[in-house]
């Protein structure tokens, strides 16, 4: 993988969450999208499945995944692997914003219910 300076990385937003393009194909890559996501504070993102394996890794502040009624707090070196194709929201539980690096295979796509899926800007 070739160095990739993320000094000016490319930035993405949506209400409440934000993402940070680490390394992407656009960016270097081959196999796999790298981002920051820092969720707001008291944030509950949009609910979403992915259509290959997606790893959370907190860094700073309380993250929480909503699968269904089930609900998994995510602390600083905390990891989560949603599995394909499970609907699911990213939430921050706390005060102070919750950040987690993100990995994706390139060319995954992510699916918002009622809308046709789309490679995230942030992942390409």
């Amino acid at each position: 993988m070739p160095f990739i300076d993320n000094t000016n990385a490319p930035r993405f937003e949506i209400p409440g969450v934000s993402f940070a393009s680490i390394a992407a194909p656009s960016r270097g890559t081959e196999e796999n999208a790298v981002w920051r996501t820092t969720v707001a504070p008291n944030t509950l993102g949009l609910e979403h499945h992915m259509t290959r394996e997606e790893i959370i890794l907190a860094v700073t502040g309380q993250g929480v995944i909503h699968i269904g009624s089930d609900q998994y707090p995510l602390t600083p070196g905390d990891a989560f692997a949603v599995p394909a194709f499970t609907n699911f929201r990213l939430a921050c539980a706390g005060d102070a914003p919750f950040e987690a690096i993100t990995v994706l295979p390139a060319g995954s796509h992510a699916v918002v219910a009622g809308k046709p899926s789309f490679q995230p800007p942030w992942s390409i």
